[in-house]
């Protein structure tokens, strides 16, 4: 189908009103979410108390600890997964991933159903050590704050009162529902992605709980994947004044490959890359022996990797100055999530739960904001992959404005409640 039907069609969709099947609340899950509001706030509490950026391996093993904890307590057989363990063996590296990789807690949960659902959230934080004194948790009107509350513990905090609801609701029809909560996000998954993947392949639904916005209360169907550029020349250094003919200038042979690549954004299907980040040489009298340039990428199908990164390759070739060595290296540092029919369907179904409680859900299509775990969750295409089940919140990666609107908990929890029962039932046509 040509992505300008598919876009009308879905839009067409998912602004159509309400189905009077969904007139009706149930009172019971809407009840128990109101009282699941403040213990949800103390969650947060707990976890916005532990800091857990994802380079600190002692706050990530501290919140694994707790999560872990807190699901075993549910009925959840749980696992603590480390990144290049038997249980996890792929590790994809980037420039920038460290050497060890905060852990993942795995829980299962087996029902008497068929459907197999999918949760993911992560724990860790763009934050460094010392910040969250800075800013502690806290309530304020119908805002709650702290380190790393919006993006992304309050999803952990969804999920976990998510399945005391269904507990407590004796709720046990669907198959098997898997928890995936993993500390390596914000540094795009290295050691994470391919059992996301993996879980993604095998379940039915994929709910990834990322935060809404605090003012735009959506799902979202498609985001964006982000890849990266990193071109290194090695040239050789000599006087600039008095022997430059016996360098090999790699300032030159960079500013060249920058040049010649300069237009490989294709405004037609969503492709971007943009040179960002350039460096050369330490002093003004020398011919620079180095240089480095990165780029910036982003798509919206993962096709359009492939094709980018053989351009790139393919153009790299061309030298200004053949006796420097240069290497373009590409990074797929997050694949884009596409939207498919189970997909649309599983949203659609959202918003007439929303609809009961007299709330309206958006969702779209629309290619919007950075990459998601929800992404890796749907490369297979198999799985109806929604991301964005979180509360409405604001401020992500900021020093001191990160927050939840605390009048979203209730209504959130009534919606993944609602839905995972739904979906068990078999009431969501995912096939």
């Amino acid at each position: 189908m040509q992505p300008t039907l598919r876009s009308l069609i879905l839009a067409l969709a998912l602004t159509a009103a309400v189905a009077p099947a969904f007139a009706q609340r149930d009172a019971r899950i809407e009840t128990l979410a109101q009282q699941q509001k403040q213990p949800l706030l103390d969650t947060l509490s707990q976890l916005v108390a532990i800091e857990s950026g994802s380079r600190d391996l002692d706050g990530l093993d501290r919140i694994a600890a707790l999560v872990a904890g807190r699901l075993r307590a549910l009925g959840g057989q749980v696992s603590v997964i480390e990144p290049g363990s038997a249980e996890s063996p792929e590790v994809y590296r980037m420039g920038d991933t460290p050497e060890r990789i905060g852990k993942m807690v795995r829980a299962t949960f087996e029902g008497t159903g068929k459907a197999r659902i999918l949760l993911i959230a992560h724990m860790d934080t763009v934050y460094t050590i010392g910040m969250g004194a800075r800013q502690p948790f806290r309530v304020d009107g119908d805002k709650a704050y702290g380190l790393g509350i919006a993006d992304d513990k309050q999803g952990i905090a969804v999920i976990l009162h998510t399945l005391a609801m269904l507990k407590a609701l004796d709720f046990k029809d669907y198959g098997r529902i898997t928890v995936l909560i993993n500390g390596d996000e914000e540094i795009s998954s290295p050691g994470s992605r391919a059992l996301i993947a993996k879980l993604g392949a095998e379940h039915d639904v994929v709910m990834s709980h990322e935060g809404a916005y605090a003012n735009d209360d959506k799902l979202s169907l498609a985001t964006a994947g982000i890849g990266a550029v990193t071109l290194k020349v090695q040239g050789k250094a000599s006087h600039a004044g008095s022997a430059p003919e016996r360098g090999v200038n790699a300032f030159y042979e960079m500013a060249h490959q920058v040049l010649q690549m300069r237009d490989l954004s294709d405004p037609a299907t969503g492709l971007k890359m943009n040179w960002t980040v350039g460096q050369a040489g330490n002093n003004r009298n020398v011919i620079p022996a180095s240089a480095q340039a990165m780029a910036d990428v982003r798509v919206i199908k993962v096709a359009d990797y492939d094709r980018l990164e053989r351009a790139i390759q393919e153009r790299v070739k061309a030298q200004l100055i053949p006796e420097a060595k240069v290497e373009a290296v590409f990074e797929r540092r997050r694949p884009p999530l596409e939207v498919n029919a189970t997909a649309l369907a599983l949203a659609k179904h959202a918003q007439g739960i929303y609809g009961e409680l007299g709330r309206t859900l958006g969702a779209d299509d629309k290619v919007a904001g950075g990459g998601t775990d929800a992404a890796f969750a749907g490369l297979s295409g198999k799985a109806a992959v929604v991301e964005r089940f979180g509360l409405q919140g604001y401020g992500a990666h900021s020093a001191d404005a990160e927050y939840v609107l605390i009048d979203s908990i209730a209504p959130r929890l009534y919606l993944t409640t609602r839905l995972i029962m739904d979906v068990s039932a078999g009431k969501v046509p995912l096939r």
